[in-house]
């Protein structure tokens, strides 16, 4: 099983603020692709709910994005250019894919 993990974040953008935050998005993403650990990302804006983007990043652990990218100057950087556009704050998740190797086998029928 690999390390790999899939940060998640559901980010909830000030109504009118959009093409602000996506402009900042742009310079952002620079940043956070240039941390040792970083994989990719995916931006992605909600249909139904304009002002709603999710926010997925590959990491090559939960280390390198919970101190490798927040314990860096760039994630000051981050932090400044986005943060401001937040209402509420983003929860942020963090998920492993499931190895069916290691999933709980299904209840079999008596």
């Amino acid at each position: 099983m690999t390390d790999e993990v899939l940060e998640h974040a559901l980010l909830h953008v000030v109504p009118g603020r959009e093409q602000a935050f996506e402009e900042a998005f742009g310079t952002a993403r620079r940043i956070i692709a240039s941390v040792p650990g970083f994989r990719d990302l995916s931006l992605g804006r909600c249909l139904e709910r304009p002002a709603t983007y999710l926010l997925l990043v590959r990491w090559d652990s939960l280390e390198a994005h919970t101190v490798g990218f927040r314990g860096s100057a760039g994630y000051q950087e981050w932090k400044a250019l986005l943060h401001p556009f937040y209402e509420p704050f983003p929860v942020v998740e963090h998920f492993r894919e499931v190895s069916w190797d290691e999933a709980v086998p299904a209840a079999r029928p008596a």
